[in-house]
């Protein structure tokens, strides 16, 4: 798994030329996004030029290109940083050189397929939590020096950036990334050109490519279609994350599933395990299954051998969350596939159908997910319900207990989500190595050791921060709005890191139930501005094409408004995105 290693480094030596002799070392660092799990990471960054930090949108990369060659730089006059630098630099290079440790019962490595991932905020790759999960898994992946490789897109244009107007109406733009601007690397074939690889889709060919970005020791490959040999709708497949244009979507599955198998290919990388993140990725098991045929292999044989290597995690708990495409749609994008697979267009389509034997009926990538893949499995006990009997119909089971499908409850990835504050008491109570010892029960046990004024001081410092975070962010978003000055200043001197808060940061969807809170406005006023008050700060986005959604937003930000006194008690805070969201979990007693 090596594929595009040179041609990050080549890079990160390029940019360590243009810096000076006490910023050099930060290049390398750059380069991988090991840095942003580390106690010190941002904290270098920012400490150098906090402003030209925040310009860059917390991009390492993109921040050190435009600190230019000045030698000393300002910014590391002062005398700690660039002892600093050199521990950062240290951590993340010895990290990297651990040797790899197998995944127990499993040979080889595992190849993890997702429409999105949460990295870092500035690699705009991600929408919701399927993708906070899908880099959790990766930064997880390699702190224990497990053999994996991610297989994802490179939108361009990302997921939309959220603008509310005066009537609290969503807005959505969608600024536009420059790769080169971002800790990646094309990847490169034998003649040193950058590797472009092809899939069929609408009877035309589409090429891509492939930037590597290194997330600690796991290589992340995103697959990119903006290339001049593309026109300019096949161009636009990879434009953004979720488009709004159905076949869009169904092409970027095609490129996601399809172009994912073959590039793993052209790289030489046998993944001993294929475990699809949510159903889009799930052609990736037929293009395996049509190169084992046409080496030889029967399609029944080929289909086995691939089902038996394949897992899939399944997250919608609503039908609706399982898109589904007419028998028409699907031959038209994917139709190639059952020739090479040395089936009927009606085999196919009955992979992806919930009734194989319905011949009318739509067919659908989760449904193709379930039928191909050895394991299932939900993200919660609960969700494990809901799903057995959503999709009881697919199995034939007389109940939906007898339905195989299982559930993993999602995980965080600690060192993103646990704040400096926790982190220094649990190493203080629990041990220096409680992290990595963090799935044995009894390293918990000192917890009840902790004093309780030590575990409120963190728990005050980190709700100072986020207190201090919302005051600022409301008010700029406030006054972008043209918003009264006194509406917007009630806000920056009415919120509180006493009062109990509560954080609502999710992508905003009708079965989030945030839409309760506008239920009974007189109730919320009372829950909100009683004797012992609370605050609520509240971010998310709604999907551009989710009207309903955008209504349940704009009621509550009309609440504010029509309920006495709570324009310094609620808050809204634009555009949420990856940072704010950990702010979120590290500090809200209720989030």
């Amino acid at each position: 798994m090596t594929a595009g290693a040179a041609e990050l480094a080549a890079r990160a030596e390029l940019l360590a030329d243009r810096l000076g002799e006490d910023l050099s070392p930060l290049a390398a660092v750059a380069y991988n996004y090991r840095w942003s799990w580390s106690r010190d990471g941002a904290a270098v960054f920012r400490d150098i030029d906090p402003h030209g930090w925040s310009l860059s949108g917390q991009n390492p990369v993109l921040f050190l290109q435009r600190l230019g060659f000045a030698s000393p730089h300002p910014g590391v006059q002062e005398p700690e940083l660039p002892a600093r630098i050199a521990r950062l630099a240290a951590e993340v290079a010895d990290d990297l050189a651990r040797p790899v440790r197998p995944a127990p019962g499993v040979d080889g490595p595992v190849a993890f397929f997702c429409a999105e991932f949460g990295v870092h905020v500035s690699l705009p790759t991600y929408a919701g939590g399927l993708g906070i999960l899908a880099g959790d898994v990766l930064k997880e992946a390699s702190d224990r020096a497990l053999p994996m490789v991610g297989i994802g897109l490179l939108y361009r244009r990302g997921y939309f950036r959220q603008r509310l107007d005066e009537t609290g109406w969503q807005q959505e733009f969608w600024p536009v990334t420059d790769p080169e601007s971002l800790p990646a690397a094309l990847v490169t074939g034998a003649d040193s050109a950058p590797l472009k690889l092809s899939v069929e889709l609408f009877d035309q060919t589409l090429a891509f490519q492939a930037w590597r970005v290194d997330v600690g020791r796991v290589p992340l490959y995103l697959l990119d279609c903006d290339l001049p040999e593309n026109d300019p709708v096949q161009r636009w497949t990879t434009a953004r994350l979720y488009d709004g244009n159905r076949q869009v979507r169904l092409a970027q599955y095609g490129v996601l599933g399809i172009g994912g198998a073959r590039l793993l290919q052209a790289l030489e990388i046998e993944p001993a395990v294929l475990h699809l993140n949510e159903g889009h990725p799930a052609l990736a098991t037929l293009e395996i299954a049509a190169a084992d045929v046409a080496r030889g292999s029967s399609a029944a044989d080929a289909l086995e051998r691939i089902r038996r290597r394949t897992v899939f995690t399944t997250h919608t708990p609503v039908p609706a969350g399982n898109e589904t495409y007419s028998p028409d749609e699907v031959l038209a994008a994917f139709g190639d596939l059952a020739r090479r697979l040395g089936m009927s267009d009606a085999e196919l389509l009955a992979l992806a159908r919930i009734d194989p034997d319905d011949r009318d009926a739509p067919a659908g990538m989760s449904s193709l997910a379930m039928r191909m893949s050895r394991s299932r499995n939900a993200v919660s006990r609960l969700h494990g319900e809901v799903a057995r009997r959503m999709w009881q119909p697919l199995f034939g089971a007389a109940s939906s207990d007898d339905v195989p499908i299982t559930h993993v409850t999602n995980g965080a990835h600690l060192r993103t989500f646990v704040s400096g504050p926790f982190c220094a008491l649990f190493e203080r109570w629990l041990g220096e190595a409680w992290i990595e010892r963090a799935a044995d029960p009894t390293v918990w046990e000192g917890v009840r050791e902790i004093p309780n004024a030590e575990l409120w001081e963190a728990r005050c410092r980190a709700r100072v921060e986020l207190t201090e975070f919302a005051r600022v962010k409301a008010q700029q978003d406030r006054l972008l709005r043209g918003e009264q000055i006194e509406y917007v200043r009630a806000i920056g001197s009415r919120l509180d890191p006493n009062t109990l808060t509560f954080g609502f940061a999710r992508r905003i969807a009708g079965y989030k139930r945030l839409y309760l809170l506008t239920h009974d406005p007189e109730r919320a006023r009372r829950i909100l501005s009683g004797p012992q008050a609370v605050q609520l700060l509240v971010a998310g986005k709604a999907h551009p094409s989710d009207r309903d959604a955008k209504v349940v937003l704009q009621r509550l930000f009309d609440i504010r408004r029509s309920v006495a006194d709570l324009s310094a008690r609620v808050a809204f805070l634009e555009d949420y995105d990856l940072c704010r969201g950990s702010r979120w979990r590290r500090a809200a007693p209720a989030a």
